[in-house]
């Protein structure tokens, strides 16, 4: 298995999310670069550091496992008496480990169905085969088929097993079994929804009639099975806003137990406070000079004394801040602005620390890696480059038993980006073979690149190049179109 597992996906209509394992023994520097078009105006005057970083990033770390399945948390769950505790955190990670793998699975089955679909539409039907035998499928086209089938066939084996695992270890206690109910309630409702999702973005065609139904099937069994426990009221069932917030709720439930707790703090605060007296005693003994000079030429109190004077205060008030300014962009380059804390949720022990940078930077001071990864030309030389940075080291001996890893999720959410787009569409004209004009309104959609860079510990990077098209309203496509070095 590769050590490095990062993955970017659209999370939702403006959102990103990062995701990455985390080794327990080792450092992690990560540092992910946004490259903006020039064409939207984007600033520290329009945008500031502190704003982007407090309203456009979030970073949340979770226990990881690659097993799945989980068994040493299912022979606790079986086979000893747990408190109530204990009980509930046991049965959260196998929900969350279950929840993660069908995520990933599922979003791989549709990235690969949009392919197969793709495929169709540029002529894989029968009767293009039949016309005209030498635009029938590639063998590449054959085997991604065939893989989906596979695939597909596997996650719903795997989506059976896991909940009979589950469903066969319910417990008698009352207090434990209300616990069960909200944690099987969700994940039947989370599994229907997923495979739902893949019969909508199945290829058309008698060929997957067959996965069709078999999914179908599952998803009518979820429905049946939560009618006859009773999870939901017909009134829940019956609007799908209540539905979803319920089982957003039920999610937070699983979440709670696995998610590190986190405490933030700005650094540099006393820092800040001692430069602001250094700068202020400098200014006032200049000031005083001032004033002791202004004496000694002009005499008396006069009209023209207190003008000097005047000035003198226009001038400090002027110095004052722009030294003060300057000299703390000076005092704080290149240094950590915000430090991280995670501790664990039930026993608030200290897992890790996290150090985090966020700034504009200038191409010209990129690094070479990062500028080779990125290959700009000279349509995006007047990019706007947003860099992220964050270095972090955990404790594995406090980790919960069982667990080596940890997996951070960072969100990106690029909605302040998006108003600074511009709205509507506009018109492309297309000619037909008969002769007939096509019009076609066309949306305006923008290209940021996302560079991203980890490394861990002494070891070589992992660098990637993703492709994010956007318009104003929407993410509509992410894409890796560079990759190298280790697990690359």
């Amino acid at each position: 298995m590769a050590t490095h597992q990062i993955t970017v996906e659209r999370r939702d209509s403006l959102h990103l999310k990062v995701s990455r394992v985390l080794r327990e023994e080792t450092s992690h520097r990560l540092d992910v670069f946004l490259f903006v078009p020039a064409d939207l105006g984007l600033s520290p005057h329009v945008l500031s550091e502190e704003a982007f970083y407090h309203g456009a990033i979030h970073v949340k770390r979770t226990y990881y496992s690659d097993r799945h399945q989980l068994p040493l948390v299912m022979s606790r769950l079986a086979g000893k008496r747990l408190d109530a505790d204990q009980y509930r955190l046991g049965l959260s990670l196998y929900a969350y480990q279950y929840v993660v793998a069908l995520e990933r699975s599922t979003q791989s089955l549709l990235e690969l169905s949009r392919r197969v679909r793709a495929s169709d539409r540029r002529g894989d039907d029968k009767t293009t085969k039949a016309q005209d035998p030498s635009r029938a499928g590639t063998a590449q086209d054959d085997e991604e088929v065939d893989r989906l089938r596979t695939q597909l066939e596997e996650t719903t084996d795997l989506a059976r097993g896991i909940l009979g695992r589950l469903r066969r270890q319910e417990p008698s206690d009352e207090s434990l079994h209300r616990y069960f109910a909200n944690i099987d309630n969700y994940l039947s409702w989370f599994t229907e929804q997923n495979l739902l999702a893949l019969v909508a973005h199945l290829p058309r065609g008698n060929g997957y009639r067959e996965i069709r139904e078999g999914l179908l099937t599952i998803c009518r069994d979820e429905i049946e099975h939560r009618r006859t426990r009773e999870y939901n009221s017909e009134r829940v069932i019956r609007d799908p806003t209540r539905m979803s917030n319920k089982m957003r709720l039920l999610r937070r439930l699983i979440e709670y137990p696995v998610t590190l707790k986190q405490r933030s703090q700005e650094l540099g605060g006393g820092e800040q406070k001692a430069l602001k007296a250094f700068v202020t005693a400098v200014v006032m003994s200049f000031v005083s000079l001032g004033l002791l000079q202004a004496r000694e030429s002009l005499g008396d109190i006069t009209a023209l004394f207190v003008l000097t004077l005047a000035v003198i205060y226009a001038l400090r008030e002027v110095f004052k801040d722009d030294l003060r300014i300057t000299l703390w962009r000076w005092l704080r380059r290149g240094r950590p602005k915000w430090r991280r804390r995670y501790l664990d949720p039930t026993s608030n022990a200290v897992l890790g620390r996290q150090l985090e940078w966020f700034d504009y930077q200038r191409y010209t001071r990129l690094d070479e890696q990062i500028r080779r990864v990125r290959k700009r030309n000279l349509a995006q030389r007047e990019e706007v480059v947003l860099r992220y940075r964050s270095s972090s080291r955990m404790s594995p001996t406090r980790f919960l038993s069982g667990y080596d890893r940890t997996r951070e999720t960072l969100t990106l959410d690029l909605s302040s980006l998006a108003r600074l787009m511009d709205k509507g569409s506009h018109d492309v004209y297309r000619l037909e073979e008969k002769g007939q004009v096509v019009r076609e309104p066309v949306e305006k959609r923008h290209l940021i690149n996302l560079v991203i860079r980890e490394v861990e510990g002494d070891g070589e990077p992992l660098l990637q190049r993703w492709k994010i098209v956007m318009s104003r309203s929407r993410i509509v496509d992410v894409e890796l179109v560079h990759e190298e070095g280790p697990g690359g």
